[in-house]
């Protein structure tokens, strides 16, 4: 069985969910989209990930930047505004009778491609607009046991020549650091920023606690996460310090706890990493605190609607 941060309680429903591809909708085992796309062809495609919860879209409006910003970086004009892709994303949710406990996953390609190339002026087509929603809830037991990570040869790159923040699908880089944390053993692959500092895991953000404090990496070379964001907002409410810094794994292995953040599992504890122990090796009590101060952030947007 599959252990990490997406491992989700297995749902029957997510078999007949329907799938929107443009401006249809297609069931699960027929939802397909051209080999000549430029996602498919090139890995040319931005994304975004929403979690739904009792009715709203948590921290819509933090997730649409994102992805807007992605579609600048990469020079993507996207036709249509954030209203009218909200618009297409509650199509596709109501036409699943879908309220709560959803993961919904948005990708948007350059689009259909003359000829099998980089270029983006052979692109023939508009952007491909591809929204899966899926009844997807975090596996409880998965975090009460915690999740371990390895430290692995692949860096996080350097802003010059693919920026970490950037939510794009050119994803081989961090599925190479897993591939080595999976052989050595480990769940996730923690990274490290090429000055040797640690900056993120493949797929979440990365939090250490130490003396009462919560540290996470500079944002020079970590994911723009939204979860993150939330948590270092929760503790500055909460008069929690909270340390946006540069360390290193001399820091990391002596720490009280760690823990990943992520839109899908909220805060996921560290028990282990490259072998040792972090702290006790538990969902610890600075890592329950915060989960619950992440949660009541979502409560609050729910709240206002």
């Amino acid at each position: 069985m599959v252990h990490g941060t997406h491992n989700a309680v297995a749902d029957d429903r997510n078999a007949s969910i329907l799938i929107g591809i443009n401006d249809e909708l297609f069931k699960r085992d027929e939802a397909k989209i051209s080999v000549f796309d430029s996602g498919y062809l090139v890995g040319d495609g931005v994304w975004e990930a929403m979690r739904l919860h009792n009715g709203v879209l948590v921290f819509q409006e933090d997730h649409l930047n994102r992805l807007w910003q992605s579609a600048k970086t990469v020079g993507m004009s996207l036709p249509f505004s954030k209203d009218q892709l909200l618009e297409r994303i509650w199509h596709v949710l109501n036409a699943n009778s879908m309220n709560d406990g959803v993961h919904v996953r948005v990708m948007v390609t350059r689009g259909i491609k003359k000829t099998p190339s980089q270029d983006p002026r052979l692109t023939i087509s508009g952007p491909n607009i591809v929204i899966i929603p899926e009844y997807k809830k975090a596996s409880e037991a998965s975090k009460e046991k915690g999740i371990t990570l390895f430290t692995s040869t692949i860096r996080r790159g350097s802003p010059d020549y693919l920026d970490p923040r950037l939510n794009c699908h050119s994803k081989l880089h961090e599925v190479q650091a897993l591939i080595q944390a999976i052989e050595a053993g480990a769940d996730e692959a923690l990274m490290l920023d090429v000055n040797g500092f640690v900056s993120t895991c493949n797929a979440t953000n990365f939090f250490i606690v130490t003396n009462d404090e919560v540290w996470t990496s500079t944002s020079k070379y970590c994911m723009n996460g939204i979860t993150r964001g939330k948590v270092i907002e929760a503790c500055n409410r909460n008069g929690i310090v909270c340390k946006e810094k540069d360390f290193s794994l001399f820091d990391v292995y002596g720490a009280d706890e760690a823990f990943v953040t992520g839109t899908f599992g909220g805060l996921t504890p560290v028990v282990k990493i490259d072998g040792r122990t972090i702290g006790e090796g538990i969902y610890g009590k600075w890592t329950r605190k915060l989960s619950a101060l992440y949660n009541e952030l979502i409560e609050e947007q729910v709240a206002n609607g």
